[in-house]
């Protein structure tokens, strides 16, 4: 492997199509793209300044680096990646991409991250700013992230996330597949339209959770005081500890808690209208 170390680089494609080569506190100044269509690549200690640096790369390792602002878009197209302790500064990172793992990264301006994505790993990952996270991927496994941004996980499939705390507006719709363990979830609009969505040992804030879901199963939850009208047209299998401020008109299933604020089933329940809802 041929090592570079203590350089700088800059303009376009300085480092295009290079193969086996690892990097040591390198620095890419503005410019673009430049490790596009590279393979087999290393970067430890370096700093990216310039726009997409890492795009149509294959099996890539990135420790210990900073990606500024200005390095937006930088990780696009590609496979193979692990990312180990690093910052990252810039937005829109990591789209249509392969087999990725993350562990112990900080995303402070998150928008518009991990867009189809496929095979995703995150370990104790800090994101903030991370508007429409993981919009259309798949394949996700999560442990210890803690998220600030709205709209996560949109349109996604097959996902587990544990040790999690979340928050985050409108988060799990329309996905499918989902299994969330012993975090937190605080946002308004929870899980509208998912299928297969499973809560087993969370707790849940915000307005109006989970909503016209299918096959939405939740296990030992408890909810916050403002996560009222909750499961308005879902089919549920819900145990749910302590109080629930109020349930509105269940489709259909079993939801079972130690007390409720209001129960409100009107003229507006659809068919079929059967949802048994008791007292432990």
């Amino acid at each position: 492997m041929r090592l570079i170390r203590n350089k700088e680089f800059e303009g376009e494609r300085p480092l295009y199509c290079e193969k086996d080569l690892r990097l040591e506190n390198v620095t890419i100044h503005a410019g673009e793209s430049a490790l596009k269509e590279t393979a087999v690549i290393e970067a430890v200690g370096c700093r990216f300044e310039g726009k997409y640096p890492f795009w149509c790369c294959n099996g890539f390792t990135v420790r210990d680096c900073l990606f500024t602002e200005g390095a937006r878009a930088a990780l696009w197209y590609s496979r193979g990646l692990l990312m180990e302790d690093c910052l990252v500064e810039a937005p829109k990172m990591f789209r249509e991409m392969e087999d990725l793992t993350l562990r112990r990264v900080r995303i402070p301006n998150a928008a518009e991250t991990l867009w189809s994505c496929r095979n995703v790993n995150l370990e104790d990952v800090e994101i903030q700013k991370g508007d429409y996270l993981f919009m259309h991927s798949s394949g996700i496994r999560v442990r210890g992230l803690k998220l600030q941004g709205n709209y996560s996980f949109q349109y996604c499939k097959d996902v587990e996330i544990c040790d999690s705390v979340l928050d985050t507006k409108d988060a799990f719709w329309e996905t499918e597949n989902v299994t969330v363990r012993d975090s937190v979830i605080c946002g308004e609009y929870l899980g509208w339209y998912s299928k297969g969505l499973r809560l087993v040992n969370c707790r849940i804030g915000g307005t109006q959770p989970l909503c016209y879901a299918e096959g939405l199963v939740l296990e030992n939850c408890i909810f916050d005081a403002d996560a009222d009208l909750a499961f308005e047209y879902s089919s549920v299998l819900a145990d749910i500890r302590g109080a629930v401020t109020s349930v509105k008109n269940p489709r259909t299933g079993t939801i079972v808690a130690d007390s409720y604020g209001e129960i409100i089933l009107d003229a507006n329940i659809k068919a079929p209208g059967d949802c048994k809802i008791s007292v432990r």
